[in-house]
């Protein structure tokens, strides 16, 4: 199964990386619940294999394009996220003082948290594209104008999944101009 689950991470993730247009220096924010990939009920049945299974299918991934994870918490750390302090720094986010523990944080960002370079904590941020594994509710952490991704993935083990990339908004009304002159 640990096998399938990164398949099927890779596909997802690549499949939303270029529907997103994502680029080097990109935020990409990642809900995953563990228990949902695993065929459990979320926050019940926290497996570490499963997250450890994403996370070193996709990290790879988005970092040979330069591509930052923001890695989302569970409910019990507020859904605080996990990112690499590089990126803190570069977006001049307030850091939080706080670990995250498969039952405190989740397995996925335990794993963020054991293998980024530099693991800081933020509780907020504004991502470019976003990946829900197991319906954890991720959209409090995109930018304001969030358009849904629909890919050939439709599961990583047995959670659902459901993406989204964002837009800049509209404004002026009807005498603005959007295209390109």
């Amino acid at each position: 199964m640990i096998e399938k689950i990164k398949q099927e991470s890779v596909r997802a993730f690549s499949e939303l990386i270029e529907a997103a247009g994502l680029k080097s220096g990109d935020v990409l924010v990642v809900g995953c619940s563990s228990s949902e990939i695993v065929g459990g009920t979320i926050g019940k049945n926290s497996s570490l294999e499963a997250a450890q299974a994403v996370f070193s299918a996709v990290y790879p991934l988005v970092r040979e394009r330069g591509i930052f994870l923001a890695c989302q918490c569970c409910e019990h750390l507020n859904r605080a996220l996990i990112i690499e302090k590089e990126l803190a720094e570069k977006k001049n986010l307030e850091i939080v003082s706080v670990i995250p523990q498969p039952k405190a944080g989740g397995s996925f960002a335990t794993t963020a948290y054991e293998n980024f370079v530099e693991p800081v904590a933020v509780e907020h941020i504004k991502a470019d594209a976003g990946i829900d594994i197991g319906e954890t509710l991720i959209g409090m952490h995109l930018k304001d104008v969030a358009v849904p991704v629909r890919l050939k993935t439709k599961n990583i083990g047995h959670a659902n999944v459901i993406c989204a990339r964002t837009r800049p908004k509209y404004i002026g009304g009807g005498r603005a101009f959007y295209g390109e002159k």
